[in-house]
């Protein structure tokens, strides 16, 4: 008999199949190790029992590893630019969630009544909610994905905290701090009353009727301060000095030569002079004497203060009215003292420089003060309906109410 995958007589290469080789192996009686063929199936059977072995021990810790490194869900500490709540759901369907937190002060109170706002970072929708007790607070039907709670309350430092809700997810952000906020100090920079009668009376310097004759001695103002005695000397030589001061006096002085007036100072340049110098002495002595040196002393105001509202009557008899009282330095209005003893010394001054034939005496003195109110009266009414409509540079003040 021969052996299975060896042949006998000298033959060469195997004398059986797989199959005969197979059931000859099994069929055989002597000793399976010294069959090739045995010992070939012991061998692969071997490898693949330690290969089917190994894969298993391998999966093993694959499997470990896989577990250890699922993400936690506990919530990160909470900051200007910390993610809370990041787990994200893998399904399709996404379901909104719920936000809920706690606002508590540096003490660990809560703060009620902290205002909480929810914000998408899609600017989609929004929501509020108010820090209940131990400032607790809550958001439902929240979309899932990324989102922003910005809080604040009084008096406290405003805060913001970034967070991404997952599908379904209810989110429990830490407890969020408020620090105390900083004391901020207003400083509000006014003008002072004598800085804004400054203010005010730069303005009425600029006041030209038809943008060439001063008209300085009229405030729009509807609450205008006081002069000080210093701007109102400073109001009177303003007035003095300007250009056109010097031009009306000539003209004054021309009139007074061509019709004969103050005959004693003759004619010729000589005479025009005097008349001259006698115009501009009246000029100085009324505005200094009634517009500053009275007013000082008496605590009134020289100026004729713009009503421009109310019925043509009542504005009509404010403005003759004015020519007989004034307004005081305390905001009362009182006879105008200044004035007629304004008018009373200049007239007694000029008997200094007059011609003697051209002297007035006291009862003469007193004409031309009434006189004078009258004038005094007639400009005003020019004041109250004319002057203003041809006055460029008027400040935009609004009418006075009340007189």
């Amino acid at each position: 008999m021969q052996r299975c995958g060896v042949k006998l007589d000298g033959e060469k290469g195997p004398s059986c199949t797989l199959r005969r080789v197979h059931l000859n192996c099994i069929a055989a009686t002597h000793d399976r190790s010294s069959c090739p063929c045995a010992q070939f199936l012991f061998r692969a059977k071997g490898t693949l029992l330690c290969l089917c072995l190994g894969a298993l021990l391998f999966s093993i810790p694959l499997h470990a590893q896989s577990q250890q490194s699922a993400p936690a869900s506990t919530p990160l500490s909470v900051g200007s630019s910390t993610t809370v709540c990041g787990l994200t759901s893998q399904s399709d369907q996404q379901a909104p969630g719920g936000v809920s937190g706690a606002v508590v002060d540096t003490n660990g109170s809560g703060v009620i009544g902290a205002h909480i706002n929810l914000q998408r970072e899609d600017r989609s929708s929004s929501q509020e909610a108010l820090a209940q007790d131990d400032g607790q607070f809550s958001f439902t039907n929240v979309p899932p994905g990324p989102f922003r709670l910005v809080i604040s309350s009084t008096g406290f430092a405003a805060q913001s905290i970034a967070g991404n809700l997952g599908s379904g997810e209810s989110c429990v952000v830490p407890r969020i701090t408020l620090a105390v906020a900083t004391n901020i100090t207003e400083v509000r920079v006014e003008l002072s009353p004598i800085e804004l009668a400054q203010e005010q009376l730069k303005d009425q310097e600029k006041q030209r009727v038809l943008g060439v004759i001063p008209n300085f001695y009229v405030t729009y103002a509807p609450h205008a301060m006081p002069l000080t005695p210093k701007q109102k000397f400073q109001l009177a030589w303003k007035s003095t000095i300007d250009p056109v001061s010097f031009g009306v006096t000539g003209a004054v002085a021309g009139v007074e030569q061509a019709t004969g007036t103050l005959s004693g100072y003759g004619q010729g340049a000589q005479g025009y002079a005097k008349r001259y110098g006698a115009a501009y002495a009246d000029l100085v002595t009324g505005t200094f004497i009634g517009g500053a040196i009275f007013p000082s002393l008496l605590k009134q105001d020289p100026r004729y203060f713009y009503k421009g509202t109310g019925s043509v009557r009542s504005r009509v008899l404010y403005a003759i009215s004015m020519s007989v009282i004034c307004k005081g330095d305390n905001g009362r209005w009182q006879p105008n003292y200044s004035g007629i003893l304004g008018s009373l010394a200049s007239g007694g001054i000029s008997n200094l420089y007059y011609p003697a034939t051209d002297r007035s005496d006291a009862a003469l003195t007193f004409e031309n003060m009434v006189i004078g109110i009258g004038e005094t009266a007639a400009v005003n009414l020019l004041q109250e309906f004319v002057m203003r409509k041809i006055t460029p540079n008027v400040p935009n003040y609004n009418p006075q109410t009340t007189p």
